[in-house]
C-alpha cells in the first residue's frame, strides 16, 4: 500500500521521533471510506492495521515535533497522540500523509495517555467528509476503528482511533519550531514544503517570501470557504494552520445557525477570540507568526518585505470573499462596488436573526417580508432574478452538519446505534440535492434550542 518513504523523514531528526502505535485489545472497524479508497487506491488492510496493532511491513511511522500559540501563547508541542504511518501517492500524482490519530502515547503526549474517545473521531469523519463535500479544502477521514479499551476523561468513553489523509501535517507551529531549532532547520523545512507544496517559490527571486504568498492565498480562500458556509473552526492555534490549504483538526468547531457574526462555539473561547467573524483577522495573525519564523531566510531589508507580503492579505481575503458571497447570491462578476449590497444581505440576516443557510434557500424560493427592501436593489444588480436564482441552487448548500443534528447522531453512536450516523453522513455527502429540502437534516434547529457549546478533544 506504501509506495514510498515517508519523505518527512529526510528532514533532520529533530523533526520527528520513530514510534511504534501501541496495539488495542479489540480493534473492530465501524467506518471505511470507500470512495476515498477507491480514489486513492489504498487497500483495507485488517482493522488491527487501522487500528493501530499491527504496522504495514512498509510502513516507518513516527510523530512530529512543532510548536503552536494556542490563544496568543507560545508553547513547544508535537503529536501526543497521533502517528503518521506513512506516505501514499495516489493514482493522479497526489502525495498524502496516512495518520493514525488515538494511536497511544508519544515522546510529545506529555501527561496525555495518547488515546481517543469514540465520538470525538466519529465527529472528525463527519465534518471533514462533509466539507469536502461542500467542495472546501480538507484534511479526509478513512477509517474509524473501535478500539475494544475504555478512554477515561471527565467519564469513560468507548475508545477509537481514526485514520487522517492529509497533504501533508505541515503547520505554521511546525516553522515555530524550526525558527526555534535553528536556521539550517529552518532552511530544510522550506525546501522541503516548497517541493511539497508551493514548487513554483522555488524558482523565485526570494523563495521564502514566495512561499509565504502561496500559504497567504491559500488562506485566504480557505477561510472566505469556511464563512460561506457558516463553519467556524473554534480552534485556530497556529498548530491547527495547515500549510496545504487544508481544514484540519475538529475539536470545537460547528456550524452557525443563526447568522451573528460573534459566534462562537468552544467553551474554552471566553474572549470570542476565534468567533466567526473573528476568522479572517486571526488567519492573518497566524500568517504574521509564519512569516516571523520565516524572516532568517528572507533576503533584503526582510522585515519590510515580509511585512510588504502580510498586507495583501486583507484584500486578498475580501476579494475571495466577495467571490463567495456573490456567487451565493447569485451577482455575476462582483466588483468593490458591490460590496455594499452583498454586505447588506448580511447585515439585514444580523438584524432579524435569520438563519445563515435557510436565508440563502430562501431567497431563491419565499424571500422573507424583511428582504423586499433589499431585493429592490438585488434585482437591479442581477441580469435576470430568475437566471440568479439558478446559479445559487448550484452553490447554496441544502444541508450542513447542523449541530443538534450532530450531537444526536454522536450520542446514538456512543451508545452503540450507528444508524442515525450514517443517515446524517449520507445526507451531507449530498449537500446541494434539492430532494434534501424536505428532509429534516435542512431544518433549521426550532425556537428556544440551546446554542451548542463544543470541546477541544479531536
Amino acid at each position: 500500500m506504501f509506495q514510498t518513504p515517508s519523505t518527512y523523514l529526510d528532514l533532520p531528526e529533530a523533526f520527528w521521533q520513530r514510534q511504534q502505535a501501541e496495539p488495542v485489545r479489540d480493534p473492530d472497524m465501524l467506518l471505511w471510506n470507500e470512495a476515498l479508497a477507491k480514489e486513492l487506491a489504498i487497500e483495507r488492510l485488517p482493522d488491527a492495521v487501522w487500528g493501530g496493532s499491527e504496522t504495514p511491513e512498509a510502513a516507518d511511522p513516527f510523530a512530529q515535533a512543532y510548536a503552536g500559540h494556542q490563544f496568543g501563547h507560545f508553547t513547544m508541542l508535537g503529536d501526543g497522540r497521533a502517528l503518521v504511518l506513512g506516505e501514499h501517492v495516489a493514482p493522479d500524482g497526489r502525495r498524502v500523509d496516512l495518520q493514525l490519530k488515538g494511536s497511544g502515547q508519544t515522546p510529545f503526549s506529555r501527561r496525555g495517555d495518547g488515546r481517543a474517545a469514540l465520538e470525538p473521531m466519529l465527529r472528525e469523519y463527519l465534518i471533514s467528509e462533509a466539507l469536502h463535500a461542500l467542495g472546501i479544502p480538507s484534511t479526509r477521514s478513512l477509517a474509524v476503528v473501535s478500539t475494544g479499551e475504555p478512554v477515561y476523561r471527565e467519564e469513560v468513553l468507548p475508545g477509537a482511533v481514526l485514520t487522517r489523509v492529509a497533504a501533508s501535517h505541515i503547520r505554521v507551529g511546525t516553522f515555530e519550531f524550526a525558527a526555534q531549532s535553528g536556521e539550517e532547520y529552518l532552511q530544510a523545512l522550506l525546501d522541503y514544503s516548497i517541493q511539497r507544496h508551493a514548487p513554483e517559490a522555488a524558482e523565485a527571486a526570494d523563495p521564502a517570501l514566495a512561499f509565504l504568498r502561496s500559504c497567504l492565498q491559500k488562506q485566504a480562500k480557505l477561510i472566505a470557504d469556511w464563512m460561506g458556509v457558516g463553519f467556524v473552526h473554534g480552534v485556530m492555534n497556529t498548530d491547527n494552520m495547515a500549510l496545504s490549504g487544508e481544514s484540519i483538526d475538529f475539536g470545537p468547531c460547528a456550524f452557525m445557525d443563526r447568522y451573528d457574526p460573534a459566534t462562537v462555539f468552544s467553551s474554552i473561547d471566553s474572549q470570542g477570540r476565534y468567533a466567526y467573524g473573528n476568522q479572517p483577522r486571526m488567519a492573518h495573525w497566524n500568517l504574521a507568526v509564519l512569516a516571523s519564523a520565516l524572516l532568517p531566510l528572507v533576503q533584503g531589508d526582510a522585515e519590510a518585505e515580509a511585512t510588504a507580503v502580510l498586507n495583501e492579505f486583507p484584500q486578498a481575503f475580501q476579494s475571495a470573499w466577495r467571490q463567495k458571497l456573490a456567487a451565493k447570491l447569485g451577482v455575476l462578476d462582483p466588483t468593490p462596488e458591490d460590496d455594499e449590497l452583498l454586505q447588506g444581505f448580511l447585515d439585514t440576516l444580523h438584524t432579524e436573526k435569520l438563519d445563515f443557510t435557510r436565508a440563502f434557500l430562501d431567497l431563491e424560493s419565499d424571500p422573507p417580508d424583511v428582504l423586499q427592501d433589499w431585493m429592490q436593489a438585488w434585482s437591479r444588480r442581477v441580469d435576470s432574478p430568475d437566471a440568479a436564482r439558478e446559479r445559487m441552487r448550484l452553490v447554496n448548500p441544502v444541508v450542513i452538519p447542523r449541530n443538534h443534528q450532530v450531537e444526536a447522531a454522536l450520542h446514538a453512536a456512543g451508545e452503540g446505534k450507528m444508524k442515525p450516523f450514517h443517515e446524517l453522513l449520507a445526507a451531507l455527502q449530498q449537500p446541494f440535492d434539492p430532494a434534501l429540502l424536505q428532509s429534516p437534516f435542512a431544518e433549521a434547529p426550532a425556537a428556544g434550542t440551546p446554542k451548542a457549546v463544543t470541546f477541544c478533544g479531536t
